[in-house]
C-alpha cells in the first residue's frame, strides 16, 4: 500500500532538511510515530539505521530502517531491514518566492505491506491506510508549523536586535 502526502511551507528547503533529516526530532513532529531512535553507528545520513514504530489504531507497526538515499536538501528515503516492509521518502522541492519569501514544497510518501500474508495482509493494508495517511498529513502540518514559528522567531529577533543599534 502507497500512501502520500503533500504540504506547501513558508521556508526555503535548507531550514526544513535540518528537521526531516535529524532523528532526534522526529518524535516532536511526527505523528503517530512512537519511536524513532538510532540503531547503528551513524546517526544521519547514508547508511544510518533507527528502529521505528508508529500507531496504527490500536497496534505499534514498525522495524529496523536504514537511510539508503541522503541527497540534502532535497531527498531522504529509508528502507526496512527488518519487521513491516516499509519504504519511505521525504521530497523537498522549492517552488520559488512568494508573498511570505521562500516556498518549499514537502512530499512525504510511504510505501508498505505485509509480506507473505495473502489475502489477510492486503485487507490489514487496506484498512491502516487511512489512519497512516491521517499520519502523514499531520505530520506535515505540525512540520510546518515548527517550521515557519522557528523562522517567524528569528525575525522578530533579528528586528529586535536591529532596533537596538
Amino acid at each position: 500500500m502507497r500512501v502520500q502526502a503533500a504540504i506547501e511551507v513558508a521556508a526555503p528547503p535548507e531550514t526544513i532538511w535540518e528537521l526531516v533529516s535529524d532523528p532526534a526530532r522526529y518524535l516532536h513532529f511526527m505523528s503517530g510515530i512512537t519511536r524513532w531512535e538510532i540503531a547503528g553507528e551513524h546517526a544521519r545520513g547514508l547508511g544510518a539505521r533507527y528502529r521505528t514504530l508508529m500507531r496504527v489504531g490500536s497496534a505499534e507497526i514498525g522495524g529496523l530502517v536504514e537511510i539508503v538515499e541522503c541527497d540534502a536538501p532535497r531527498d531522504l528515503a529509508w528502507t526496512s531491514i527488518s519487521g513491516i516492509d516499509q519504504r519511505g521518502r521525504w521530497r523537498l522541492r522549492e517552488i520559488g518566492p512568494g508573498h511570505l519569501g521562500e516556498r518549499t514544497r514537502v512530499e512525504l510518501r510511504l510505501q508498505y505491506g505485509v509480506a507473505g500474508a495473502g489475502i489477510l495482509g492486503w485487507i490489514a493494508e487496506q484498512v491502516a491506510a487511512p489512519a497512516v495517511r491521517k499520519n502523514l498529513r499531520r505530520s506535515l502540518q505540525e512540520l510546518r508549523r515548527q517550521v515557519e514559528h522557528e523562522q517567524a522567531r528569528a525575525a522578530a529577533a533579528t528586528r529586535r536586535a536591529a532596533a537596538r543599534n
